[in-house]
């Protein structure tokens, strides 16, 4: 025995977790770009101890086990533990699916078509109109548990198929309603720029009035965050400003839909009006790139969407890495074009689509998800004092995050010191 178990009663905590193989994670409370992104801290057989809903010790088991006992103790069977993931781009707010839209896709019709012949973003629209907030939360908590079984602690959760004053605000509520009632911690965003509503068409300009003196003067009480889709087809680029420049008097916080179908220079605008985030940029042009370093503003990247679109243009990942940005990576869950909320699929496509090591896919669904969300500070990393949002699994070590593809290898969930899952 030590000398301290002679003298000392072992210290009791809320959480012991014992029998970590691996614990990998990335350090810090900024995100990461260049060479840092792929560096992790990797141990070999810690424990971690939690209270107070926080990370209290991390360390080797032994040593740890002579400090604390656990209220409740648990076994991480040497597997490998990593942050709980990130997810800063979803759409979770909605009623029905599209799969009929995937269909026509496989058949050779594009996102675009497909959307002027009343389907995309206008065809959710009915159902989140038609719906009251009890139902509309009776589907999303569902789709909550599938997050956290997948290893999701985190999600920025974005409204756009209301598109009334109305309906934005009651999504909004929704996510609250969620956020009191689900271990999964939402983030909440106001995408009032994301489609110009069926019965303002020909009248876009008039849709913007409404939302800047209307929905985000409503909305900035209930949301974090206010988001635009900036497109040729649904918001250009002085109307995206116009937007944008609305919701920060508001003094929401501001991301992006940008350059994703086309190169219209969205990054570029992102970038001069210091947007947390910039999202999609498959079409990025290099300009935008350097703009966008230049600004931190972080490119969050949906790797699954062109493959979910059928669409051969990626985003340059490597580039953004090389010019000092630090992307982030997201599922864009949603009914239309990403209906898929696993974080461990979006590591192995970075991986395949990127280039991306383990290590960096990794740091892009943990640390960098939460700079953009303004919570690195809080959760993204496995160091003593942050959020205890902790993820099991029964991978022998963090490379395989990457090598395998579609089974969930999670074992356990532990979302702010309890066990959640």
């Amino acid at each position: 025995m030590t000398a301290q178990s002679n003298s000392e009663p072992l210290q009791e905590v809320e959480l012991l977790v014992t029998g970590v193989g691996e614990l990998a994670t990335p350090l810090g409370q900024e995100p990461l770009s260049g060479s840092s992104m792929g560096r992790l801290s990797v141990q070999k057989g810690i424990a971690v101890a939690c209270d107070g809903g926080r990370f209290l010790a991390i360390g080797p088991e032994a040593d740890l086990a002579g400090r604390f006992r656990g209220r409740e103790t648990l076994d991480a069977g040497g597997g490998l533990a990593i942050p709980g993931l990130v997810d800063s781009h979803t759409h979770p707010v909605f009623l029905g699916t599209r799969e009929g839209e995937f269909e026509q896709r496989v058949a050779g019709r594009s996102y675009v078509e497909i959307a002027a012949a009343g389907g995309g973003i206008r065809s959710s629209l009915e159902g989140v109109r038609a719906s009251t907030e009890l139902l509309l939360l009776e589907v999303l908590l569902p789709r909550l548990d599938r997050f956290l079984q997948l290893g999701t602690t985190t999600i920025e959760a974005k409204t756009g198929y209301g598109l009334t004053v109305a309906d934005e605000l009651k999504g909004l509520d929704v996510i609250a309603a969620a956020n009191r009632s689900h271990a999964v911690e939402l983030i909440p965003t106001c995408l009032g720029g994301h489609d110009v509503p069926p019965e303002f068409k020909g009248r876009a300009e008039e849709w913007i009035d409404v939302v800047c003196q209307e929905l985000w003067p409503a909305a900035a009480s209930k949301a974090a965050f206010a988001d635009v889709f900036t497109e040729s087809h649904v918001f250009g680029l002085e109307a995206s400003r116009r937007l944008m420049e609305s919701a920060r008097e508001q003094g929401l916080g501001l991301r992006m839909h940008v350059d994703q179908l086309t190169s219209l220079g969205g990054a570029e605008l992102a970038a001069e009006l210091g947007a947390a985030s910039a999202d999609h940029l498959e079409h990025v042009s290099d300009h935008g790139i350097a703009a966008l370093a230049e600004r931190g503003v972080q490119p969050v990247l949906c790797p699954l969407v062109p493959l979910y679109l059928r669409e051969a243009q990626e985003a340059p990942a490597r580039r953004m890495i090389e010019a000092g940005c630090a992307p982030a990576l997201s599922t864009d869950f949603n009914p239309g074009s990403c209906y898929c909320m696993s974080l461990f699929e979006v590591m192995t496509w970075a991986a395949l689509r990127y280039g991306m090591s383990a290590a960096e896919a990794l740091t892009g669904t943990t640390l960098n998800a939460a700079c953009s969300l303004g919570l690195g500070h809080e959760l993204g990393s496995v160091e003593v004092g942050k959020r205890a949002d902790l993820v099991l699994t029964d991978l022998p070590n963090h490379t395989h995050l990457t090598y395998e593809l579609g089974r969930n290898p999670v074992r356990r969930v532990i979302k702010g010191g309890v066990v959640a899952q």
